[in-house]
């Protein structure tokens, strides 16, 4: 499937621009950031250099977003899984994390964006985690777009947890099993308080969700294509809400 070429063809990023209905905007629009390492296999470089390439197209997409004027895009930086490859490519990629959060506050916090961190942060070596801390209280009383960024994340463990969680407060009496509402289960889960995605964008031509965001997405539009994330721009996040404006959600109606 390759919708960006539909829509980018000659069209300029102006041209696409107007294409869109700023008042039908999604709200919140998530991303798999996938295709890193097969991009640097295609130039025979190292794939810690594909990742590098890779955040860079973050920041880009995340200044961009908040111009346009989403209010939420979030990104799965590194799964539950992540852990099982190379050790290498694990501490490169802590690397990079670590960088980007040193630089937020010059970089992106100084654009009105908050930060948000969704995931098992203990697992993170502690100079990020204290990092962290800082970048979402540095962050907090930015009004612009809301980054929330998926780390040492995974769908099963995060609805596992908030039913153990619920467990809990139903013991000890907090609240009663026949008041939980779909509402209240998702005030457990990592994104309380956030609106589930309007949007999905998967890159690199893979048509699964790898374990993201499981209960968010039930109702969200789904959007893969072949591009490999360090090659992802402007307009293909300006195809992408195209193709969103112009399908019909009924939310399971008529």
């Amino acid at each position: 499937m390759n919708i960006f070429k539909k829509f980018i063809g000659s069209n300029s990023i102006e041209d696409l621009k107007n294409k869109i209905d700023y008042k039908r905007l999604p709200v919140h629009i998530a991303i798999i950031l996938d295709g890193n390492g097969r991009w640097a296999k295609k130039r025979r470089i190292p794939r810690n250099l594909g990742h590098r390439e890779g955040a860079k197209t973050l920041e880009k997409v995340v200044l961009f977003c908040n111009e346009i004027g989403i209010k939420y895009l979030t990104v799965y930086a590194f799964s539950t899984e992540n852990w099982k490859r190379p050790k290498e490519e694990v501490d490169a990629l802590m690397k990079l994390l670590k960088e980007f959060l040193d630089g937020f506050q010059e970089h992106l916090g100084k654009k009105n964006i908050k930060i948000n961190i969704l995931g098992d942060i203990r697992a993170l070596p502690h100079d990020i985690q204290n990092e962290i801390i800082m970048v979402e209280k540095f962050s907090s009383k930015n009004s612009g777009l809301n980054l929330n960024i998926a780390l040492n994340y995974g769908s099963r463990i995060e609805m596992l947890n908030a039913v153990k969680d619920i467990a809990v407060d139903i013991r000890n009496g907090r609240i009663n099993e026949d008041e939980i509402t779909e509402e209240i289960f998702s005030d457990y889960l990592y994104t309380k308080g956030i609106p589930d995605p309007d949007l999905l964008i998967r890159t690199s031509g893979e048509y699964r969700l790898s374990n993201f965001l499981l209960w968010q997405l039930a109702y969200t539009e789904l959007l893969f294509d072949k591009v490999l994330w360090p090659d992802f721009s402007e307009e293909h996040l300006l195809s992408a809400i195209i193709d969103y404006q112009k399908r019909n959600r009924r939310f399971g109606g008529i």
